[in-house]
C-alpha cells in the first residue's frame, strides 16, 4: 500500500528529472555570473568615472542627519554587528542545517558567507582608486559591513526551514538596508560601495544555491514558489525606491554639470537610501527566488 501512495508523486523519470535539474543548476551559476557582471559595472561607473565619483561622494557628504531617534538607530546598528556576532550567527546557520540533516545547506551557507567576505577584501585591498572628484581617499569599495550583514542573513534563509523564509527575508533586507545606510551616514562608505557588497553576496549567494541544487538534482516534484508576501513586499518597496533613487541622483547629476551648488546634500543622501534601499530589495528578491529552488512542492523522500 506504500508503494501505491507513492506512485502518483513519482510522475517524472529520473533521467527527465535530472536533465531539469542540471538546467537550475547552471541557471543558478549564471545569476551569479550576472552579479558579479554588476560588481565591475558597479565600479566602473561610481570609481573610474569623475561623474560618478562625484555623485557618489556628494551622497555620502551630505548625510547631515541630526533627529535624535534616527541617529540612535543608525548608531546601535553600527556598534551592534560585531565580528563575534556574525560569526556566532553563522555558526547558527551552520549547526541549523547539520540538525536538518542537510549537509548541503550546511556547506553552502559556509561557501557564501566565507566567500563574500574574503572578495569583498580582496577588492577592498586590491582595487585602485582614482582621485576624480577632488576628495582623496583611500578605496573602500564594496563595503565589508554590509557585505558581512548580507551575507549573514543570505545564509539564515538558506539553512531555515521553507515555512519561514520569507519572515526572516523581511527581517534580514530591513537589517542590511540600515546597516548599508548607517556605513554612508558615517563616512565610512559610498553607496556605490555597499550595493557592491550586495552584489557580491548574490554572486556567492547564486553559487551557493547551484551547489545545493546540485546535491539534489534528481529529486522529482515541482519547485516551491517563494513567499508570495515577502516577495510583493519586495517588488513594491524595490519598484517605489528605484523611481525615487533614479530621479533624485540624476537631479544631482544634472545639477553637477550645470550647477554645482542647486543640489543640496541633503537631496543626494535622500537618493543615496532611496537607491541603496532599491538595491536592497532587488538581491532579496532574487535570493529568495533562488534560496526556494532546493524545496520541491510534493517532495517524494525527502523534506525540506
Amino acid at each position: 500500500m506504500t508503494a501505491l501512495a507513492s506512485r502518483p508523486v513519482q510522475t517524472e523519470t529520473a533521467p527527465a528529472a535530472a536533465r531539469r535539474g542540471v538546467t537550475h543548476v547552471f541557471g543558478h551559476a549564471f545569476v551569479g555570473l550576472l552579479a558579479a557582471a554588476g560588481v565591475a559595472l558597479v565600479y566602473y561607473l561610481c570609481v573610474r568615472t569623475p561623474l560618478g565619483q562625484t555623485v557618489d561622494t556628494l551622497v555620502m557628504r551630505g548625510a547631515d542627519v541630526d533627529h535624535p531617534r534616527v541617529v540612535q538607530v543608525l548608531d546601535r546598528a553600527l556598534n551592534g554587528t560585531t565580528l563575534v556576532s556574525l560569526v556566532a550567527i553563522c555558526l547558527a546557520a551552520a549547526a541549523i542545517g547539520v540538525v536538518r540533516r542537510r549537509a548541503d545547506l550546511a556547506i553552502g551557507a559556509a561557501i557564501l558567507v566565507l566567500g563574500a567576505n574574503a572578495t569583498t577584501q580582496l577588492l577592498k585591498s586590491r582595487l585602485p582608486r582614482p582621485d576624480l572628484d577632488g576628495f582623496p581617499a583611500p578605496n573602500s569599495f564594496p563595503s565589508g559591513h554590509t557585505t558581512a550583514a548580507a551575507a549573514v542573513a543570505f545564509a539564515l534563509i538558506l539553512v531555515l526551514p521553507f515555512a519561514v523564509r520569507g519572515t526572516v527575508a523581511l527581517a534580514g533586507a530591513a537589517y542590511v538596508t540600515i546597516i548599508a545606510i548607517a556605513t554612508v551616514w558615517a563616512g565610512w562608505h559610498r553607496p556605490s560601495d555597499t550595493v557592491a557588497a550586495l552584489l557580491v553576496v548574490l554572486a556567492w549567494g547564486a553559487l551557493a544555491s547551484a551547489f545545493v541544487r546540485a546535491r539534489r538534482v534528481r529529486i522529482t516534484g515541482v519547485t516551491a514558489r517563494p513567499n508570495r508576501k515577502a516577495m510583493l513586499m519586495f517588488g513594491v518597496t524595490g519598484a517605489v525606491t528605484a523611481v525615487l533613487g533614479v530621479l533624485g541622483l540624476g537631479a544631482v547629476a544634472v545639477a553637477e554639470r550645470a550647477a554645482p551648488d542647486l543640489a543640496s546634500g541633503r537631496l543626494a543622501f535622500a537618493a543615496g537610501i532611496a537607491a541603496i534601499t532599491a538595491a536592497v530589495a532587488a538581491v532579496f528578491t532574487v535570493w529568495v527566488r533562488l534560496a526556494a529552488g532546493d524545496q520541491p512542492a510534493n517532495p517524494p523522500a525527502l523534506s525540506d
